[in-house]
């Protein structure tokens, strides 16, 4: 049993593999305050109501965007499942050849991403990842991270609407229904939800133009990717599970 860690700043998710196959996953508030024990605790009540037991996990990887975090994590780990987890990171093998200026620079979650992207789709291929950030991530057929565009993400727009503007709420994101809306919150919520469609198409279709690609798959993930891949006019699959997969296959290479 093989336990998978993405480490995000909004939330941590989990995933639990046996042969390959996930049994379960999770979805939780990513909490830098929380103890080692605390998470492990934590843990521990998440197996148990799944009837799994920690001691099972032969290995546990994680891939993380919160290094403050980590600490706390890693003891965690140690302590209750009794691994030594391994981390994503420079020296892991990735069978991803970065392209990037400094590749230290690019995030463990969009190499973890590339890495799924190109083992379950081929290349070339574009990731949107729809997390704290909006990322979009470029892999050539030849197995290489030519790089991407960051823009920020859905709710950290949303919410900077409502911080920022006196007399705007904070909306549900939901599609409203219509472009021309009648009240303040559907205005929002197609603003948001609109812009973002026509925001992730345009990158999308320049990426395509300016590396030639007219045959690129594009993957998005993330918790709000449904919402937008249903109006998007570019975005091929949703794939919930890209990252959880994409830590499972690097721990295949370096086990």
């Amino acid at each position: 049993m093989i336990l998978v860690f993405d480490v995000g700043n909004t939330n941590i998710v989990l995933g639990v593999y046996e042969d390959n196959k996930m049994i379960t996953s999770w979805r939780l508030s990513t909490d830098k305050s929380k103890t080692a024990d605390e998470y492990g605790m934590l843990l521990n009540e998440l197996f148990r109501y799944e009837g799994l037991n920690m001691a099972d996990a032969k290995a546990v990887v994680i891939s993380s965007v919160v290094p403050t975090l980590m600490y706390s994590l890693q003891h965690a780990v140690n302590k209750y499942c009794r691994v030594s987890p391994l981390i994503v990171g420079p020296g892991i093998k990735t069978g991803i050849d970065i392209k990037y200026d400094n590749p230290k620079e690019v995030g463990a979650d969009r190499i973890v991403n590339a890495v799924a992207a190109y083992k379950k789709y081929g290349g070339p291929v574009i990731i949107v990842d729809f997390g704290t950030a909006t990322t979009f991530c470029a892999v050539n057929e030849r197995a290489e991270y030519l790089g991407g565009a960051i823009a920020p993400g859905i709710i950290i727009a949303s919410d900077a609407l409502f911080q920022r503007a006196a007399k705007l709420p904070r909306v549900e994101l939901v599609k409203p229904g219509a472009f021309v809306c009648k009240n303040t919150v559907s205005s929002m919520q197609a603003g948001i939800i609109y812009g973002y469609v026509g925001l992730v198409d345009y990158i999308v279709s320049n990426i395509k133009k300016e590396q030639k690609w007219d045959n690129a798959k594009v993957v998005a993930t993330g918790g709000l990717s449904r919402l937008i891949a249903a109006e998007s006019s570019t975005i091929d699959v949703v794939d919930g599970l890209l990252t959880l997969d994409g830590l499972n296959y690097i721990y295949q290479m370096n086990k």
